[in-house]
């Protein structure tokens, strides 16, 4: 049976990780490789056996007929290479996060895969890692009681918030959002992938089953973990700071209980298994485990706390605008994300 054939666009550290995962699949050849940077393009040619290399998609797109690409460049250059490869007749699409600078971009790209019957999937790769996907099974089990709260912290809410919003709703089994009430601080605000970032930032959520999120952005803390599940009989915390990668207290324990993870999940890497999963759902027709459908979920949430914050007041969903309030507020004293 022939195997399928695949394109890496861009060639820096996670156009790597994704090369590392089509080498770990049978189904797969990488036929060709882009990036501007012809040293990029050569190096990782050279170390996976790729027989192309090009400066520009157009002109990859020109010469092959892929089935399946990587888009692992800088943010604002998603929606125009989404859009390329499903004009171009590709089958599946594995992009990096975030998805894009506005959410009526990213909006255009999920929409733009649907209309073209595109498999299109987004590195989440954490619903791969044996922490998580332990946490979520210990509170779905009830170890912890009744989900009552999700918690997160990290630097930002575009390029680290995605992840810990996408993680609500892997924990929380998709269940839908129902508004967002969320404050960011533009003093101190940077740069991420071209794309401008809080100095700091909350976020409050909603979800429909009653579950509340709260995510903290910038010199937040978080009580000293990456991510917290609090229930009504304990907690799960992931990622310790200075301390284990998960444990849990509840009714029945003692103290603090450090789950076993191994056998969790496959000892390939999350981003390994995250374009293995990519390629079985392109051979079986199923959902992927990343699908865009769960990545707007979380990018919602982005712009939703941008938009709360630009108004003052709670942002209920679906969301309504296409652009990002960030950018918006900060006007003439950023560069386009581009």
């Amino acid at each position: 049976m022939a195997k399928l054939q695949a394109a890496i666009i861009g060639c820096g550290g996670r156009g790597n990780e994704h090369a590392k995962g089509y080498a770990a699949s049978d189904a797969v050849e990488v036929i060709a490789v882009v990036d501007p940077l012809k040293n990029a393009a050569d190096s990782l040619a050279a170390k996976y056996q790729v027989p192309h290399t090009y400066p520009s998609y157009a002109e990859m797109f020109a010469a092959h007929k892929p089935e399946i690409v990587s888009i692992c460049t800088w943010t604002g250059l998603h929606a125009e290479m989404i859009e390329a490869a499903a004009g171009a007749g590709v089958r599946a699409i594995h992009a990096e996060k975030p998805m894009a600078p506005t959410w009526g971009e990213a909006k255009a790209e999920h929409e733009a895969c649907v209309a073209a019957g595109v498999q299109l999937t987004f590195c989440h790769q954490r619903r791969f890692g044996a922490e998580y996907v332990k946490a979520k099974q210990l509170a779905q089990s009830g170890a912890i009681g009744k989900i009552l709260r999700l918690e997160g912290a990290c630097d930002n809410l575009f390029d680290w918030g995605t992840h810990w919003f996408d993680m609500f709703f892997f924990y929380n089994n998709e269940v839908p959002a129902e508004w967002v009430m969320g404050q960011i601080e533009i003093e101190g605000h940077k740069s991420v992938f071209g794309v401008p970032v809080e100095g700091s930032g909350l976020a409050y959520i909603q979800y429909a089953n009653g579950v509340q999120g709260l995510l903290m952005t910038g010199g937040a803390n978080g009580g000293g973990c990456d991510n917290r599940i609090v229930g009504t009989d304990g907690i799960i915390e992931v990622n310790v700071w200075k301390g284990p990668r998960l444990r849990m207290l509840n009714s029945t324990t003692a103290g603090w209980e450090i789950p076993d993870l191994k056998d969790v999940v496959p000892p390939k890497g999350d981003t390994v298994l995250s374009v293995l999963d990519a390629i079985e759902c392109l051979q079986t027709g199923n959902r992927p485990t990343l699908s865009s459908y769960h990545a707007m979920q979380a990018t919602e949430l982005i712009f939703a706390t941008y938009e709360s914050s630009r108004i003052g007041g709670r942002v209920n969903l679906p969301l309504t605008i296409t652009d990002s309030p960030l950018i918006a507020r900060l006007g003439d004293t950023v560069s386009p994300p581009r």
